[in-house]
């Protein structure tokens, strides 16, 4: 298992670089997008060479608000156009993988709909991907995609894609929390993980680990007992570091104990 954290987009990527190797962390998530990240803004083989200098590797993450299923097409096809330059971006960095975030935003448009043209988004943006050497994955967010049922439709369409598990969205906007029904029907197709705490309804809060009401040792129990030892990325938004220290701490203790016989 390997711990991340993501960039700040309103900060230089070279310094957030340099505060993750201070953490010791494994990887940064990085995020493209303005006003500091943003495709135009950054130098790969700078970057490149910084990730070298200290030791992180880099799992790639697009902006959620991009129109993947606007019911204007030329804005559609725009945000297409932007994620192919993020996969280039990645693909020089030597990531492996970039994330799209499913859009649920079309007012007077129909579900079956809004279902399409994600799909078709997603599938042009994975054809994309393998001319470039970049994986996509799609990331479950709180709303329209957020559960087995609303997302294995996609996956039936695009089974190349992989998921992006977000522990913290599975907890928002629904009965129960759905991690556990993610992770046992796509473990086969789980290729990176979000996690931080949130005391559910429908705010993100991006809490430190227990800070929240989830029962985050279960969720990496489970998602451990899955065969899962990839990267999973500390989605924990606050100015003071040490709450992302903390919950640094947290999780690989969870995870030890996971390995423990019951």
């Amino acid at each position: 298992m390997q711990i991340g954290a993501m960039n700040n987009p309103s900060e230089p990527v070279a310094s957030e670089i340099a505060w993750m190797a201070e953490l010791k962390l494994d990887f940064i998530d990085l995020t493209l997008e303005p006003p500091e990240a943003a495709t135009w803004r950054v130098d790969a083989n700078d970057l490149r060479r910084r990730l070298h200098d200290h030791g992180l590797g880099v799992i790639g993450h697009t902006a959620f608000y991009l129109p993947l299923a606007s019911s204007f097409e030329s804005l559609r096809c725009a945000a297409l156009d932007e994620l192919k330059r993020a996969a280039e971006l990645f693909a020089a960095l030597g990531a492996k993988w970039m994330n799209l975030h499913p859009d649920g935003y079309a007012p007077f448009t129909d579900d079956a709909t809004i279902l399409r043209r994600n799909m078709d988004s997603l599938a042009a943006i994975a054809e994309f991907g393998k001319t470039v050497g970049v994986r996509v994955m799609l990331e479950n967010v709180p709303g329209r995609f957020n559960s087995v049922a609303q997302l294995e439709p996609i996956f039936r369409r695009v089974p190349e894609a992989g998921l992006h598990l977000d522990i913290g969205h599975s907890n928002l906007s629904v009965e129960h929390n759905t991690a556990g029904e993610l992770i046992h029907t796509f473990s086969d197709r789980l290729a990176h993980v979000h996690l931080h705490d949130n005391r559910g309804g429908h705010a993100d809060l991006h809490l430190a680990l227990g800070m929240g009401n989830m029962d985050v040792p279960h969720h990496v129990r489970v998602l451990r007992e899955s065969g899962y030892d990839g990267t999973i990325t500390l989605e924990v938004f606050s100015k003071d570091r040490h709450f992302l220290a903390y919950s640094r701490d947290r999780l690989r203790e969870y995870w030890d104990t996971a390995a423990a016989p019951a």
